[in-house]
Formats: structure tokens, C-alpha cells, sequence
């Protein structure tokens, strides 16, 4: 009865572990050989016993595992063996995992000669190595004291164990290095830049709105630019010296920035949209007008574009 009980409560659990099956679960066959205190040897001259037995387990996501075992003499003597262990894997090296096991195990013994109750318990502890391979199998052995708990004579057994398990899923492939990542693409710095300015400046004679030919490459080098930057626009700016009255010195400041202006549109081919013209007659002096070279300074027709130029270009 006690050994059907055993057997029931093994597969109890075994089918608990199977409904919660995943990664981890293993089944394989184990041979124990178990050096016996005398006195709890199997028969009057034997303190050994070797067992054929089968493992049930489950292998944790971290270094813990969990194990039942049942296993029978293949001698013919009359030992059953049940044990529930518990293992602790350390990093391994090589390829061999090294771990610690514990746990207990019930002898079930029907022997006539033995001298104590038919079962014991006992708490076991060792130390094994382990051996994986192909994704799905594992090698493992392990030597265990054992000592009894019951009451009766004080015992403690050694136990060499062999194992080959199965897992039924393989292990985790380890996770894929995260993506090493990309630096954005930087934009690229704006191109060094410089300010340029085209300044013109036209003097003219005594009451004279003629451009003179002393002025061609100053016209040319306006047009160039303006040319080359069509969505710059130039203002001309008309001016005269203080003889002769406000009405007749505004009006001569109109012609004259009127003639600078018709030669760029001329000669140049500029369009007349691009050129604006403002008249001052004589209200804007850049010289003392009480002499004839400040006055030759005052009569003249000023303008300036400025624009950005990439350097280099």
C-alpha cells in the first residue's frame, strides 16, 4: 500500500509539471550506486545497492532546478527509492556546469533481516557536474550523503548518481545583441559665407545731368551683380550742390539719376523694374558746399546693393 501511495503521489506531480510544461521540463533514466551503512544493509553481507531509477524535472530560467526520482534495485534485492531534490547550477566553464544538490529520499524495504521499520527518510546533500549538448540533452553526475531521520540506529549512506536527461524544449536562444545605433546623420554645416557690397558712386559736372565715360567700368561692375543676383534691386540716389534754387536742384537731381539709371537698362541690359530713383536736390551735402570742391563732391548720384557670396565661389 505504501508503495502504490508513493507511486500515486509521482505521477500526481509528474502530471502537474506536464501541464505546466514550457522550457525547462526533463525526463531521463539515472543509475545510483549507494555505499549502505551496515547497519542498514539490504541483506546480512551486502552494504551495497545499485539503482535503476527514472528522473522527472524541471529546469528553471535561473540556476534553480527541481527533480523527482524513483528508482528499484537491479540486483534483486528488495530496495525501492524515492527522492525529491532540489539543485542550484553554477556558471559554467568549459561546458561543465558545476551544482549543488539536495534533498530527501524514502527507502522502501521489505527485506525480513533488516533490524529497523520498513521505511526510511533521509536528507541528502552533494555536489556534481553537468554536461549539455545539441540543444536538448544533459549529462549529469553527482556523489550525495545521506542521513537518516527516522528513529532507530543513527545511519549515514553514500550515493554516487549517473544521469541522461531529455529536455522536451530547447533551450532560450540567447536574445540578439541589440542594434548598435545609428547616429543621426548630422546636417551639413551652411557653407561659409561673406558680405559683399557693390557700392556706385557718379560725380557730375556744373549743372550737368551727363554720365560720364570716366564711369563705365563702375556701371559694369553694378550690372554684373545684378546679373548675378536677380532678386536684388538697386535704389539710385540723385543729389546737387546748393547753387541755383531748391526747385531747379531737385528737378537736376532727378535727370541725373535718371541718365545713371537709363544707362544700366541701355547699355547693360538691366531691367527698369529692378531700378528705383530718388531725387534729394540739394538737402543731403556730404561737403561744405562754400567751396568748389565741396560742391564737386555734392553733385553726384550714389547707390549700393549688398549680398551674400558662398566663399570660395
Amino acid at each position: 500500500m505504501r508503495k502504490l501511495t508513493t507511486m500515486v503521489g509521482a505521477a500526481l506531480l509528474a502530471t502537474a509539471l506536464t501541464a505546466g510544461a514550457n522550457e525547462g521540463l526533463y525526463l531521463g533514466p539515472s543509475l545510483s550506486h549507494y555505499l549502505l551503512d551496515k547497519e542498514r544493509s539490504v541483506t546480512n553481507d551486502s552494504e551495497n545497492s545499485t539503482v535503476l531509477g527514472l528522473n522527472l524535472g524541471y529546469r528553471f530560467a535561473g540556476p534553480w532546478g527541481v527533480e523527482l526520482g524513483y528508482g528499484s534495485d537491479v540486483g534483486g534485492e528488495d530496495l525501492d527509492v524515492i527522492k525529491l531534490d532540489a539543485l542550484y547550477f553554477l556558471e559554467a566553464r568549459n561546458g561543465w556546469a558545476p551544482y549543488f544538490v539536495a534533498g530527501f529520499s524514502d527507502f522502501d524495504r521489505d527485506d525480513a533481516l533488516l533490524p529497523d521499520e520498513d521505511s526510511t527518510q533521509q536528507l541528502g546533500a552533494g555536489f556534481g557536474l553537468s554536461k549539455s549538448w545539441g540543444g536538448h540533452w544533459e549529462f549529469r553526475g553527482d556523489g550525495r550523503f545521506l542521513h537518516k531521520l527516522s528513529s532507530g540506529a543513527d545511519a549515514t549512506d553514500l550515493a554516487f548518481n549517473l544521469g541522461l536527461n531529455y529536455y522536451f524544449s530547447a533551450p532560450a536562444a540567447e536574445p540578439a545583441p541589440a542594434p548598435v545605433a545609428q547616429a543621426e546623420p548630422q546636417p551639413a554645416p551652411p557653407p561659409a559665407t561673406r558680405t559683399i557690397t557693390v557700392e556706385l558712386k557718379v560725380l557730375f559736372e556744373f549743372d550737368k545731368a551727363e554720365v560720364r565715360s570716366i564711369y563705365g567700368d563702375e556701371l559694369e561692375a553694378v550690372a554684373k551683380a545684378m546679373k548675378q543676383h536677380d532678386d536684388i534691386d538697386l535704389v539710385l540716389e540723385g543729389h546737387t550742390d546748393s547753387v541755383g534754387t531748391d526747385a531747379y536742384n531737385q528737378d537736376l537731381s532727378q535727370r541725373r539719376v535718371d541718365a545713371v539709371k537709363a544707362k544700366l537698362v541701355e547699355m547693360y541690359g538691366i531691367s527698369a523694374d529692378r531700378v528705383s530713383t530718388v531725387g534729394y536736390g540739394e538737402s543731403r551735402p556730404v561737403a561744405d558746399n562754400s567751396s568748389d570742391e565741396g560742391r564737386a563732391k555734392n553733385r553726384r548720384v550714389i547707390g549700393a546693393m549688398t549680398f551674400e557670396e558662398v566663399v570660395g565661389n
